[in-house]
């Protein structure tokens, strides 16, 4: 029996914790979420205010300066948090597509460095590192090795397969715009088995899924994935896989409206974006560029965008008719969400404006 759209979209929902705010630690909250896209600082504070129904900021300025949490390069090249013990397994499951991604690259070859110096080089950064440093520091670390190699520079082709993690530097969400950077140093792992594990976590967050939307997830081959999938006790059903014994919501199942992250993992989860992005919005909210805007939820899927007003509150722009019910939940949202950015930083997001000209605002309301 195959599941219908609004069965898919209700999963998703209820596997990321947004069809309530739940009663759990923080640690159990990002276990349960699997991996929060961080390129932002802000997201990942948004992104667990969500989700959880006691939300306290310091709770992840202290998860990410005791590396109980870790914000690294891994799925689809780009940063996210995650747990200490889901990076190494995360790591040793990316490491491949990682390296292929720099060193398979044209601009790499153009340096003129062969893979096993850059793999020398990799060895005295990863020692270097093993004290916080800050990029400059690597940068030069690594000119001392191999001279200049010109744009982008042997920093760019490393740095995005090292086993390295931000360091927290300060600022209003833990990591400000000076970079620092540590190693983590990990035990040999069989590469099959990692990956294995990371499509189990995955679906433990976002399934039923299939095949395309791990290798959207991942960015890896889907032969790797369907390999990987043969080793793990998962249950098929039309072409969606999942872990066993996971109820899925009845379709009617109310969806609160939230106020989402940028770049927040359930836009990005999935080959099929309409199970949380009408398609007629996903070039609205994903930009050409790989942009993925803040997104109102309304009963469970995108309706529009918002972001801090110029003077105070939200501005909430509205793709389509919204009810007043709806209205009066999205300010109950806006409340909350204004009191953690007024504990923080109200103006985030600043650098993104361009991208809400031209959208088509139905409605906006600075709320």
């Amino acid at each position: 029996m195959a599941f219908t759209a609004r069965q898919l979209n209700r999963a998703t929902l209820d596997r990321q914790m947004l069809l309530r705010r739940e009663p759990v630690d923080l640690l159990t909250a990002v276990d349960r979420i699997v991996a929060i896209q961080a390129q932002e600082p802000a997201s990942p504070y948004i992104a667990l205010w969500n989700r959880m129904r006691s939300f306290d900021p310091a709770s992840l300025d202290e998860a990410f300066a005791s590396g109980a949490l870790r914000k690294a390069s891994l799925m689809r090249i780009t940063l996210h948090a995650v747990t200490a013990a889901d990076h190494e397994v995360f790591h040793h499951a990316m490491l491949p597509a990682l390296r292929a991604s720099r060193l398979h690259d044209k601009r790499f070859k153009a340096m003129g460095l062969s893979i096993e110096r850059a793999d020398e080089v990799l060895a005295h950064m990863v020692e270097f590192a093993a004290e916080p440093r800050t990029k400059p520091e690597l940068e030069a670390l690594l000119h001392s090795h191999v001279g200049d190699v010109g744009e982008p520079g042997i920093w760019w082709a490393l740095a995005s397969y090292a086993p390295l993690v931000r360091v927290p530097t300060g600022g209003p969400w833990a990591y400000g715009p000076r970079l620092s950077f540590q190693s983590k140093v990990f035990e040999p792992r069989d590469r099959m088995a990692s990956l294995a594990e990371l499509i189990r976590r995955y679906l433990t967050g976002f399934g039923p899924a299939t095949v395309p939307d791990i290798n959207q997830f991942t960015m890896l081959p889907r032969g790797s994935i369907r390999e990987a999938l043969e080793l793990l006790d998962v249950v098929e059903t039309g072409g969606y896989y999942d872990v066993p014994n996971r109820t899925i919501p009845d379709e009617d199942t109310p969806a609160p409206p939230r106020l989402m992250a940028m770049w927040d993992s359930t836009l990005l989860a999935y080959a099929d974006r309409s199970r949380i992005i009408p398609a007629e919005y996903r070039k609205l909210v994903i930009r050409n560029n790989g942009d993925t805007l803040p997104t109102l939820l309304v009963d469970g899927h995108v309706a529009g965008v918002w972001r801090p007003a110029e003077d105070d509150g939200i501005e909430v722009t509205a793709f389509h008719a919204l009810s007043e019910d709806q209205w009066d939940g999205l300010a109950e949202e806006v409340a909350g969400l204004r009191k953690l950015l007024d504990q923080r930083e109200r103006q985030i997001y600043r650098r993104y404006a361009r991208w809400w000209s031209g959208l088509p605002a139905h409605d906006v309301r600075i709320v």
